[in-house]
């Protein structure tokens, strides 16, 4: 597990080039050789995160001691059995945010009108980079799956119960996934070893549900260095359904995927501003179409820009935003505002959120989050920007109108992902019970993982080249 404070790994050193003509080959990649920032569990046996903080330590005490107290452990409040997807989802309609902590294999379920924790449950798995582009609005029902990243693949997850519905296995420890605004399609980037799309049936309803129905391998097209391929990494879709967007970071491209035929409709170089790779490594497409913000593992502390997708098949770069420019370090995602002027750049090295003017191409502001933040997801009605900080076990909320924090929001061990939607898990005493019990045994127990940059519990080491 990486241990290094967001200052160091924004100082990290990459080796990129490739080896010049007619030199010896290089000796095979070894961990210590490794980017700490793309392989953060690199000679690690194993991704069980630390143990639990003192402040973790106190609320999973204090939780089991009121719930015995209550006395109210007997009744599964139809839950379901985990293990089948079940769950009443009692609370359809109620809008909501789900918040993975990477610490403990526990969500935390936030009641988004109030923007208030309500519950909590031990899913024996978490999710980084689960999907949120459209499903805060596509999840209506209990039945409908909240798709997330884990292990060695995505997974689905029954918003009513949070059992699992589908697996699919990708063979790769890195991936990004994004449902369709339909809902019928999920399309993967499954970075090294992979280095393939994946387009998977979203629709619970249909016959194929949870199988893969296209799938594109790009090992074919090489990468820099030692990379073997060219690391497609995230997905963002255009909002009419029709184009998938994917950056990809050892081969300094955006790719541009026809979702239906499931084949490359056009691949854009992303051109590099200084002395080292561009690095396009994560994107986010604007609500009206017109724009996909990109972020870049480029240089010391990484760069931004913003494209003009107007035409979705020929994709323009408009600017490069840089430190200089008041970009915050190491940008990694990002979301867009509902206006689609406004992007919230996620700049974990310098613990913010750093806010763009996607018109003018320039930052006007810099949030400060008090810790590390990765991700971050709009709650359905897309009024409030909920970001889980990781290093401080919150959630920060943003108000988008206001352009401040409006309140902050304690949950589970190092939170990472978050996703939405408009019904709300049921749970009850015993779920609390088990994700308080969770906390309690941080470093001892064992759960899905999943792939994070940064500090967090990977579970498994990823192949380098």
């Amino acid at each position: 597990m990486l241990a290094d404070p967001p200052a160091a790994v924004a100082r990290r050193i990459h080796a990129r080039d490739g080896p010049k003509a007619g030199a010896v080959e290089p000796p095979p990649v070894t961990d210590s050789d490794r980017d700490p920032l793309l392989y953060p569990n690199a000679g690690a046996d194993d991704g069980t995160p630390a143990g639990p903080s003192r402040r973790g330590l106190l609320a999973g005490t204090a939780a089991v001691g009121a719930i015995a107290a209550a006395g109210c452990t007997g009744s599964d409040g139809g839950n379901g059995d985990p293990d089948d997807g079940s769950g009443g989802g009692e609370d359809g309609g109620a809008p909501t945010v789900v918040v993975f902590n990477t610490g403990d294999g526990t969500v935390s379920v936030v009641d988004a009108a109030a923007r208030e924790v309500v519950g909590a449950a031990d899913i024996g798995a978490t999710s980084s980079f689960p999907s949120n582009q459209f499903s805060p609005r596509l999840v209506d029902s209990p039945d409908q799956p909240l798709w997330i990243n884990v292990d060695r693949g995505v997974r689905a997850l029954s918003a009513g119960g949070l059992g699992e519905l589908a697996d699919v296995e990708t063979d790769s420890g890195a991936n990004w996934l994004e449902r369709t605004p339909d809902g019928s399609h999920v399309v993967v980037s499954a970075r090294e070893p992979t280095h393939a799309q994946f387009r998977i049936d979203a629709d619970p309803d249909s016959e194929t549900f949870g199988e893969v129905t296209g799938r594109i391998d790009r090992i074919d097209e090489g990468g820099q260095g030692d990379n073997d391929g060219p690391g497609p990494c995230d997905v963002t879709i255009h909002p009419e359904g029709e184009y998938a967007f994917v950056p990809d970071l050892f081969g300094d491209t955006l790719t541009v995927l026809d979702v239906e035929t499931f084949e490359i409709e056009t691949q854009v170089p992303v051109e590099q501003v200084g002395d080292e790779p561009a690095r396009p490594w994560m994107a986010t497409a604007a609500w009206d179409g017109e724009r996909v913000l990109v972020e870049h593992d480029e240089g010391a502390t990484g760069t931004e820009s913003i494209w003009d997708v107007s035409d979705p098949t020929t994709p323009e770069e408009q600017v490069r935003l840089t430190a200089e420019d008041g970009l915050g370090e190491i940008p990694l995602t990002s979301e867009i505002g509902p206006d689609s002027e406004t992007g919230y750049v996620f700049t974990p090295g310098t613990e913010d959120v750093t806010v763009v003017d996607l018109s003018a191409g320039e930052v006007t502001d810099r949030i400060d989050l008090g810790g590390s933040a990765f991700v971050g997801t709009w709650d359905p009605a897309r009024e409030y920007l909920y970001v889980p900080v990781q290093t401080a076990d919150e959630v920060a909320v943003i108000d988008h109108g206001a352009g401040e924090i409006a309140t902050r929001l304690d949950v589970g061990s190092q939170p990472y992902g978050a996703t939405a939607a408009t019904v709300r898990p049921d749970l009850d005493a015993n779920a609390a019970l088990a994700a308080a019990l969770a906390r309690l045994t941080v470093g001892t127990r064992e759960f899905d993982t999943t792939y994070c940059v940064g500090n967090c519990a990977c579970g498994h080491t990823l192949e380098s080249g």
